[in-house]
């Protein structure tokens, strides 16, 4: 008996992540406004903190954060990118904030943290673009006749980092080969150094580590090709320049002048080995390089429990990279 259908299939979900992006058959996209990572967020007071526009056309915010009562007169600026594969993320997620909070009261810092363009719906380059455009956000307040003073008046604008994590580590690299040593087309704005936290690269030939990782891994294979299918240009591979540095239609990172550049890795991440490969090849062309990894940790430890031993041991090698590079 052949089946009979009667008008259209009813669209079917073929891709999904977290539990908070869906992507169906038709091409239509559901997101989830809760996060997927559900816990309490940690405001008591210490840190305070906005919203901001850094980018109209795209409706994109940031949140800045710094402490209640700070150490000193001028902090410096620290930006924290979240992750997300590209795919998923916030800087109103619950993981994000709390872990902001930390950055400011322990850093001493103005913590900067940007949304950007998600895929699928805005495929890579968006992400990177709208990276650069929070630091042009960035220049603008320091070159404003009428600033938001509740920047100007204690962020120190010569003392800039770059952070993110995964997804936001690629941004941060990203970032770091576009600007290039001193970041003069950020003038008045002065990056000193770059933290790339388990930064997300990839590459059509898989690592060691990707391919023997545990399927029960946060962050395991499928869930790493899934980010990739969704996030590179259509009809593109994991050899696009912007997802593996060292790809055969990527810039020679050799000749180029880079900022101090600090890349924290945990020893069970499937993305290790190409973190640990990416800081041997620049420390190997002479860059300013520093590879610290914690044995036995998983993607994201640093978020998932920030108060853990290595985490606390992680933000004191963070403090530690920014007063050295600060001076």
């Amino acid at each position: 008996m052949s089946k009979i259908t009667t008008g259209a299939e009813q669209p079917y979900e073929v891709d999904g992540c977290r539990g908070v992006l869906r992507v169906y058959s038709d091409g239509s996209i559901w997101r989830s406004s809760d996060p997927s990572f559900k816990v309490p967020v940690h405001d008591d007071g210490s840190v305070i903190w906005k919203d901001a526009f850094f980018d109209s056309t795209h409706d994109l915010h940031l949140r800045l954060y710094k402490p209640s009562s700070p150490s000193t007169t001028k902090l410096p600026i620290f930006y924290y990118i979240h992750g997300g594969g590209f795919c998923i993320g916030s800087r109103t997620w619950p993981n994000c904030q709390n872990y902001c909070f930390k950055l400011a009261l322990d850093l001493q810092a103005v913590i900067i943290s940007p949304d950007y363009r998600l895929a699928p719906e805005n495929r890579l380059p968006a992400a990177i673009e709208d990276g650069y455009m929070a630091l042009k956000w960035l220049q603008a307040q320091a070159m404003s006749e009428e600033p938001d003073t509740w920047l100007t008046d204690v962020a120190d604008f010569s003392k800039v980092f770059i952070s993110g994590d995964s997804a936001g580590g690629n941004i941060a690299h990203n970032l770091a080969v576009r600007l290039g040593a001193g970041s003069p087309e950020l003038a008045p704005v002065l990056v000193r150094g770059y933290v790339l936290l388990a930064p997300f690269f990839g590459g059509t030939v898989k690592s060691k580590s990707e391919a023997e990782g545990p399927k029960e891994a946060f962050l395991n294979w499928e869930l790493i090709d899934r980010f990739w299918r969704l996030s590179i240009p259509i009809g593109d591979t994991t050899d696009h320049p912007l997802v593996n540095p060292f790809g055969p239609q990527s810039r020679s990172l050799e000749p180029l002048e880079l900022d101090p550049i600090l890349v924290v890795m945990g020893g069970s991440d499937l993305l290790k080995d190409r973190a640990k490969d990416y800081a041997e090849r620049l420390q190997n062309w002479g860059k300013d390089i520093q590879y610290v990894e914690f044995e036995g940790q998983q993607h994201g430890f640093f978020t998932i429990n920030p108060n853990s031993e290595p985490a606390t041991k992680l933000m004191q090698i963070i403090k530690t990279f920014v007063v050295e590079k600060s001076t």
